[in-house]
């Protein structure tokens, strides 16, 4: 792994101003490059700075459309990128082959990637582990609104399939999750738990919540504040 790193990093030119601060190492976390506020657009800044990085495909749609030169067929793929320890992204891409827009729709997952907040906000546990969100959170894309909210240690998580792989992903272990409308669309349910990822992330905790709910951000391994 680290040698394929490395490699990368010597074949990979950079062509933003992110990029090129990455190479130079006055960048080494991920963290680092989130809070410079510098828009992320290479999705190899993400290979260097999140090697062991898992990724899922969460839906996969066959588009048909009729031209005059008859029926073009295409994929619409949704994916979802992670290292299972407080950062997620989710990304969609349209192609003619499978594969290629596979690939693609990893690269815009890892564009989109965020740093979440976990901690132990539930009131049946107080373990002061971060395996769980701090405090309640919703979420909301077309008809579909989600509302997670913070579990006991041990629980597991509460919710369907499509939450299950997101959060999973993004290092959640624990959550009550409840949600509405029409599920059965993969792709609105998928965004709408991205949508209260992204609402953790952007809330201001005061330091003494911080403390009290054992919260990090980002990966527990690091201070992330």
């Amino acid at each position: 792994m680290e040698d394929a790193e490395a490699q990368l990093e010597i074949e990979w030119e950079p062509r933003t101003r992110l990029g090129r601060m990455v190479k130079k190492g006055e960048i080494k976390t991920i963290a680092e490059a989130l809070r410079t506020g510098l828009p992320l657009k290479e999705p190899e800044i993400v290979d260097i700075l999140l090697p062991d990085l898992k990724d899922e495909i969460i839906d996969i749609k066959m588009v048909q459309r009729m031209t005059d030169s008859g029926r073009r067929v295409k994929f619409a793929i949704t994916a979802v990128v992670g290292n299972e320890d407080g950062y997620v992204g989710l990304g969609q891409a349209k192609g003619r082959e499978v594969g290629a827009t596979i690939r693609k729709a990893i690269d815009d997952a890892k564009l989109n990637i965020i740093e979440i907040r976990r901690g132990c906000g539930s009131w049946e546990c107080g373990c002061g582990k971060p395996h769980t969100l701090p405090f309640a959170v919703s979420g909301k894309c077309g008809s579909v609104e989600v509302l997670f909210k913070p579990a006991p240690q041990g629980l597991g998580l509460a919710c369907g399939d499509v939450a299950k792989k997101i959060l999973s992903i993004a290092g959640v272990k624990d959550i009550w999750a409840f949600a509405r409308g029409t599920t059965r669309t993969k792709v609105n349910y998928a965004k709408a738990v991205f949508d209260a990822l992204k609402r953790n992330a952007e809330m201001r905790i005061p330091e003494s919540k911080k403390k009290l709910l054992s919260i990090v951000s980002g990966s527990a391994g690091f201070a992330g504040e």
